[in-house]
């Protein structure tokens, strides 16, 4: 398994128009996506752009709100009220491949891979399998898609 591109960090966010003022005012972001909602996960995201040099984007940072009904996102939130880091996701050529790979090393993926807020199908894998971080692996977006 090779480290990809680190894409984004999930921070968990009791409320993402809150927390747009915080990046905007406090940490000085200068591009910030439309909220949406991703009601199959239960949750609405917005990502907010770090500066980048080069061809590709800077890491992004990735606000979740959880939607009525949430409770992984919620459970966050119910154990660290101001929100905080959730995730980190890093990007893969291929997740099916790179399922197998953790699978084979021990690694207990959380769930079969599905589409993630980057129109890219993703997973997640159990932080107690990679020294205490919740870890999101996407397949790397493909020219024009994703957010």
């Amino acid at each position: 398994m090779k480290l990809g591109r680190l894409n984004h960090i999930g921070v968990a966010t009791p409320s993402i128009a809150d927390s747009i003022i915080y990046w905007r005012d406090v940490m000085g972001a200068t591009h910030i996506h439309d909220p949406f909602d991703l009601p199959e996960q239960g949750v609405k995201v917005c990502f907010v752009d770090t500066p980048a040099d080069g061809p590709n984007n800077g890491t992004q940072i990735e606000l979740i709100e959880p939607l009525p009904g949430n409770t992984s996102i919620q459970g966050f939130l119910d154990k660290n009220p101001l929100g905080g880091q959730h995730h980190i996701c890093f990007e893969v050529p291929e997740i099916h491949a790179a399922k197998t790979e953790f699978e084979a090393m021990s690694k207990r993926v959380l769930g079969e891979p599905r589409i993630g807020a980057h129109g890219t199908p993703i997973f997640f894998v159990h932080p107690k399998d990679m020294q205490g971080m919740l870890v999101e692996i996407m397949e790397s977006p493909k020219e024009g898609t994703g957010h």
